[in-house]
């Protein structure tokens, strides 16, 4: 893909470009696949333990992969400091994804948070627009109204359904108590990221200390 010219002029912003191109690449397919494995095969939403397919398996080691690419892409990159919360996030991921395809188990629960990835393929579009600095507002504001939508219902209610099953019928012991405290951890890093969405997107007056701030190499949603 043809490299703006605001991205062309700032060189930290070379490698962001090239990154969330792959990151779209990736949500466009994850997301699809997703939806498409639940489609083809709403049984497994009535056993999320111990529900299998062997696209929703596939599915699983192909996001992994990507989120080993991505974090090692970050790093050789020497970008770890200012995409930091990217490698956590990574890590966290990669170590229960792996943990789901050893055992076979939570697959299902896998594949409904990967949903997730439908809601990024708007949220990484944001960010390429933001940085293009393309001339047309009116694009940049409907893919904010449907940006939101897509974060009500692909990131944060698929979240939410799983928190609610994993607390009430989930041992805490093993595996089980493993993905439960990713899954929290994961519950806090997303509305994290949902309230710096409605600053910057729909309540701007109340942004902190973000003027005139470099953040030409930092990948995650600061701005």
């Amino acid at each position: 893909v043809p490299q703006p010219a605001a991205v062309r002029s700032r060189p930290g912003r070379v490698w962001r470009w090239r990154n969330l191109l792959v990151s779209f690449a990736h949500s466009v397919l994850a997301g699809l696949w997703a939806l498409f494995s639940l489609w083809h095969s709403p049984e497994l939403l009535s056993d999320i333990q111990d529900g299998y397919s062997v696209s929703g398996h596939l599915l699983v080691c192909f996001s992994s992969g990507y989120f080993i690419h991505d974090s090692l892409d970050i790093i050789f990159n020497h970008q770890s400091r200012s995409s930091w919360e990217y490698l956590v996030h990574h890590a966290m991921a990669i170590s229960a994804f792996v943990s789901l395809i050893i055992t076979g188990r939570f697959l299902v629960a896998a594949v409904l948070l990967l949903l997730v990835e439908v809601s990024n393929i708007f949220l990484t579009v944001r960010m390429l627009l933001k940085m293009s600095n393309v001339p047309s507002p009116a694009l940049y504001e409907a893919n904010k109204y449907i940006n939101l939508v897509v974060y009500f219902a692909f990131r944060l209610a698929p979240q939410a359904y799983l928190t609610c099953y994993f607390l009430r019928h989930v041992e805490l012991q093993g595996q089980g108590a493993f993905l439960t405290a990713n899954l929290l951890l994961l519950d806090a890093m997303i509305l994290m990221y949902f309230s710096r969405l409605l600053r910057s997107d729909f309540f701007p007056s109340l942004r902190k200390g973000s003027a005139g701030r470099d953040v030409d190499g930092e990948k995650f949603l600061i701005d």
